[in-house]
């Protein structure tokens, strides 16, 4: 379901003034603190009405400032899923869900119910109070609750802004699973890279309230243009998971021939995953490394390299059916003697590719 976005919007001395469209799945909503993406998010739901500005959904038109067209929230059936969990306190988990099921109407049947607990791994907290559950429950039972509200679209505002890492770790494999199945299209708002490249299968990138690029993530992020700050080009893996190394703590990760040894995560062997491996963080040898820390060393061959910018080049590496973008130094591209078509080594450290 696709989803037209035009808005121009003057909050005190910001101005938003964006435009684009997604084809459904995982969108997100990309860039810095105080960009403007959670007042894209706002007028998409309907909490902020723009100055001017355009929704359409489906082929629906949700809202025109030309025509005076603009549908009250609760008439878009759209999902909001906030930074924090919003849940009742009062109210247990069961009821807490049964209050999505109300939103929507008559036909949110039990087998509906079922099917949503047991895709967010609920069901063991179902007669608790929100105040008895970490973050990354709260959120989950946020989730449901949006779910169960049967919404045509799912909007998500930096849903795990407020978690630490090992509560986002538990988390991202139910939001993997809600893109995988739950067949509605979500709006993911996002200033974390490691999320975007997980789930998102497209990214708009937005900065001082204007849409700066848009695009499939992985083209996206594999540019070191003015599209993405070039502190954060990089290379998008997807592999599966084909094994958990408990005794050290490690996941191991095939993509084509490479194997990556990855931090652990809360995932099945056998499940999709993505990696995404920032240019800064791989370094480039000539000759196989011995007796290093590092555990992915993965050889290649160069494919070309990026004109010099301020002292560094991005160097493209094909490593067994993976492209891989490594940022050097132009002094070492010379100490090495770098060029197209030159066999190297390009390593990466383990602790560089956790969530």
């Amino acid at each position: 379901m696709s989803l037209e976005v035009e808005a121009r919007h003057r909050i005190g001395s910001f101005t938003i003034d964006a435009a684009f469209q997604s084809g459904g799945g995982v969108t997100a909503l990309f860039g810095r603190s105080g960009s403007g993406k959670t007042s894209l998010v706002n007028i998409i739901a309907g909490l902020l009405r723009p100055d001017r500005g355009r929704i359409v959904l489906g082929g629906e038109l949700i809202a025109d400032s030309e025509r005076k067209v603009f549908t009250p929230v609760h008439r878009r059936r759209f999902g909001y899923v906030f930074q924090e969990s919003r849940l009742f306190p009062h109210l247990s988990v069961r009821k807490n869900l049964a209050y999505g099921r109300w939103f929507a109407g008559v036909g949110r049947s039990s087998a509906e119910f079922a099917r949503v607990v047991e895709m967010l791994g609920i069901g063991h907290l179902l007669d608790r109070r929100p105040s008895t559950l970490s973050g990354g429950e709260r959120q989950r039972v946020a989730l449901g609750r949006a779910l169960l509200a049967a919404p045509r679209l799912l909007l998500m505002d930096e849903p795990l802004a407020a978690l630490d890492e090992a509560r986002k770790a538990e988390i991202l494999p139910y939001l993997e699973r809600l893109r995988d199945e739950a067949g509605i299209p979500i709006v993911y708002v996002s200033h974390n890279l490691a999320e975007v490249t997980r789930l998102a299968q497209h990214v708009i990138m937005v900065e001082n309230g204007r849409v700066k690029a848009s695009g499939a993530t992985a083209a996206i992020l594999s540019q070191s243009t003015a599209s993405l700050p070039r502190r954060e080009a990089g290379a998008l893996i997807e592999g599966l998971v084909e094994l958990h190394d408990d005794a050290h703590h490690l996941t191991l990760v095939r993509a084509g021939e490479c194997l990556f040894h990855i931090p652990h995560v809360f995932a099945p062997t056998g499940h999709a995953l993505r990696l995404y491996i920032a240019a800064r963080d791989v370094m480039l040898a000539t000759t196989r490394p011995q007796e290093i820390s590092a555990l992915n060393v993965l050889s290649g061959t160069i494919i070309d390299l990026s004109p010099a910018h301020e002292g560094s080049v991005d160097v493209r590496v094909a490593c067994g059916g993976n492209i891989i973008l490594a940022r050097i130094t132009t002094l070492s591209r010379e100490a090495l003697r770098l060029e197209p078509g030159r066999p190297v080594h390009a390593i990466v450290k383990t602790v560089a590719l956790g969530y």
